[in-house]
């Protein structure tokens, strides 16, 4: 029995999203993971050199096994009114959300084996009422009802260059950051990630490096006591849960390849301490992973790039490396063997 395709969500119709998606279509058609696109038909096509002529509709997602080789398949979710590439507008965000909720619904349903996001704007979409901070969350919200055997989600984990990172708080301002910061966070972000990595990534016995808040580490309370009184803490707790971890350490020192080979994930405490050894390692492949859902949800380690919407000059590497990382992940899930 064939596994399902994965569903690609098409993203902000204005940005590279559709032409990321027909760059990775074209380099895995032939033996790569197969999907499907949930979006804008027309939007697909204009970002196609090809045009109309690479696309096929699809109603069922069983229907893009077979079609998949020859033409790139969609479940045409109509948008409302044209796109224009590189001028994002708030009048897209209805039809940019229900290709999300659609994705997710194959996902809950087992009709796809797996989502994968391709880049959204946050602006116009706040503009239209949007209320999360970001795919994360909102995907969170929408798996929140489904079942989940263990340790629950969203939690944003970032892999590249053979780095995995996860975020105990994501898209926060810095100023914000040591006032969200709680023992139970980060017990809970790190028993999310330990759990993926068992059940997701096929590491028998994670271990586990938490990165401190200040510089040095707080230099035993000298440059601030977040981790005497919260990093440290949640440590001795997840010791006492038999988790096998670490820290906190300096971030500053953390991510050398000496250290990398010490633990299978770190564990960071705000977006860019996470984020920017990742890109620093791999710019193009990085991809974001999401953590302790019913579902498998990836995407590519970018934004929309609304300044080279439409010109050709969009890299789809990040996708591409998304979109296999989803299969694998899945494929882990069913308990099945990947094939080289």
């Amino acid at each position: 029995m064939k596994p399902g395709p994965l569903a690609l969500t098409l993203g902000d119709p204005a940005g590279i999203g559709p032409e990321i998606i027909v760059k990775a279509w074209t380099a895995l058609r032939h033996g790569g993971p197969p999907f499907l696109v949930v979006g804008d038909y027309q939007a697909l096509a204009s970002a196609s050199a090809g045009g109309a002529s690479i696309l096929q509709k699809v109603i069922a997602p069983a229907e893009a096994l077979d079609a998949f080789e020859h033409a790139l398949p969609i479940l045409d979710l109509p948008l409302r009114s044209p796109v224009i590439a590189g001028q994002p507008s708030p009048a897209a965000a209805p039809a940019i959300i229900q290709w999300i909720e659609t994705a997710v619904g194959l996902a809950l349903s087992g009709a796809v084996a797996g989502v994968v996001t391709a880049p959204i704007a946050k602006a116009p979409l706040y503009d239209a009422g949007f209320k999360f901070p970001g795919h994360t969350e909102f995907l969170g919200e929408l798996t929140a009802a489904a079942n989940f055997d263990g340790a629950r989600g969203p939690v944003m984990m970032l892999t590249a260059g053979g780095l995995r990172v996860a975020l105990v708080t994501v898209h926060t301002p810095l100023a914000k950051v040591s006032g969200l910061l709680s023992v139970e966070a980060i017990v809970n972000a790190s028993l999310v990630t330990a759990q993926a990595l068992r059940r997701d990534f096929g590491i028998a016995e994670p271990r586990l490096a938490v990165a401190g808040f200040n510089p040095h580490a707080g230099e035993g309370g000298g440059i601030g006591r977040e981790e005497i009184d919260i990093v440290a803490p949640a440590i001795r707790a997840l010791e006492d849960l038999g988790v096998n971890v670490t820290g906190p350490h300096p971030a500053d020192s953390l991510f050398p390849a000496e250290m990398r080979g010490r633990y299978d994930a770190a564990i960071c405490l705000y977006h860019d301490q996470a984020l920017i050894p990742v890109k620093m390692l791999d710019f193009w492949g990085g991809v974001n992973v999401t953590l302790g859902l019913p579902i498998v949800r990836t995407s590519p380690d970018h934004g929309t790039a609304f300044d080279i919407a439409g010109r050709g000059l969009a890299r789809p590497d990040s996708l591409i490396a998304a979109i296999k990382l989803a299969d694998q992940l899945a494929r882990a899930r069913a308990g099945q063997v990947r094939a080289a």
